[in-house]
């Protein structure tokens, strides 16, 4: 399982919140590497604890850093559309 900081529930809100062609035209290759290779594994990982009934603990994680289960279904979308396979 991967940790979850502050900065991993800062970049799931700004998923969740923004639109996903703006967002890619503004984020660096840094910051579109760490997306693929961090973010992406959480929502994955929600993902598929809400989809398949994995027990993941990101349904719990995620309420207790403040994150609605419409913000982590936004975040997803918005992730899929930017091109970060989630599933």
């Amino acid at each position: 399982m991967t940790d979850f900081s502050l900065e991993d529930v800062e970049f799931i809100k700004l998923l969740a919140h923004s639109d996903s062609a703006n967002l890619l035209a503004e984020i660096d290759e840094s910051t579109k590497k760490r997306l693929d290779n961090h973010i992406a594994v959480i929502l994955r990982e929600y993902y598929y604890e809400n989809t398949l009934n994995a027990k993941t603990n990101w349904n719990e994680k995620f309420l207790k850093a403040g994150i609605a289960e419409n913000d982590g279904k936004a975040a997803i979308a918005c992730a899929r559309r930017m091109g970060i396979d989630i599933f």
